[in-house]
């Protein structure tokens, strides 16, 4: 049984970020938004997908892996009861995902259209990571990130996307969320054609004791699918397997600072710096959403309404 994570930050020689950096550096966050604006959404949906099947272990595995994990890849070790370790890392993955995407909007301190821009990116970055490289993984987080209450408050830049990018907007709405739901409820029958990385998320919460199932009516038959979808999963994992490697192999050449750009040890520096890398992970994740809600109610201040003369308080 693994006890370690594989996040070994200890290790993490870094291309972007100075020695003992402090939390979102301002010169390593404009670094990245240059690395970002001269990539397509392909492009970083590869990068995202190559990162990805190196942490859930889907291409690249070695003999030794196979060995200690007793299965072939992470896709079947998830479903396995010594797969704990894998699970919490790809857990802390997804999430720092999610963060990265709400730091890219929540960052863009600009006008209302440019932020608007960003968001747009983003949903092509959805698109592509569901279209392109068909990467559930990582489709989903970034949609997790669209759903944050930070993101979906900023009603101006939501009607600039509307008002600007009109394709975008309804393509989120339309067919991105639809599709989203039908997978957080283990609906296989919406997925068509070949997968790299399933939508494991569900299946890795109910593995370590955390509730995916949103709707209480339909909480059985959800919790049926979801393992169903994840039995599934496991049985095609050679397939899913064959089908990253030859969209990570077919004419794509990575660059090295795009692939540090989505490595979980780069996420972990970036938004804690290097003291605070290795903090208790609830820790982290609360300070950090308090800073989310600074930036985004700075960003769009709430109008509070004045007070009727006269009025109680």
């Amino acid at each position: 049984i693994e006890t370690s994570s594989c996040f070994q930050l200890d290790q993490f020689k870094s291309l972007l970020l100075p020695d003992h950096n402090r939390p979102l550096e301002s010169n390593v966050l404009l670094t990245i938004k240059e690395l970002f604006s001269r990539s397509d959404a392909k492009t970083l949906a590869l990068h995202m997908l190559s990162v990805d099947c190196q942490v859930a272990r889907i291409v690249g595995v070695t003999d030794e892996q196979k060995r200690i994990m007793g299965v072939n890849s992470g896709l079947e070790l998830v479903t396995l009861p010594h797969g704990h370790q894998l699970r919490q890392d790809l857990m802390e993955r997804h999430h720092l995902i999610t963060l990265g995407v709400a730091v890219d909007i929540l960052g863009c301190t600009g006008t209302v259209n440019q932020r608007a821009t960003v968001l747009h990116k983003v949903i092509l970055l959805a698109e592509a990571l569901k279209e392109n490289v068909h990467n559930l993984f990582s489709f989903s987080a970034v949609m997790k990130a669209l759903e944050m209450s930070q993101i979906v408050r900023l009603e101006m830049t939501w009607r600039a996307l509307r008002r600007n990018h009109t394709a975008s907007a309804v393509l989120y709405e339309k067919k991105l969320k639809p599709f989203m739901n039908s997978l957080n409820e283990g609906d296989c029958s919406v997925v068509q054609g070949p997968i790299a990385v399933p939508h494991l998320v569900p299946l890795v919460m109910v593995m370590e004791g955390e509730d995916p199932v949103e709707n209480g009516e339909r909480g059985c038959e959800v919790l049926y699918n979801v393992l169903q979808a994840a039995r599934s999963a496991a049985l095609h994992s050679q397939d899913h397997q064959k089908h990253a490697e030859s969209l990570l192999t077919e004419g794509w050449e990575p660059v090295p600072e795009l692939l540090e750009a989505f490595r979980t040890e780069f996420a972990l520096r970036l938004f804690w710096g290097q003291q605070g890398a290795v903090a208790d992970k609830k820790e982290r994740y609360e300070k950090f959403d308090k800073i989310l809600c600074v930036l985004s109610d700075k960003l769009e201040p709430v109008e509070v309404t004045p007070q009727q003369p006269g009025a109680l308080t």
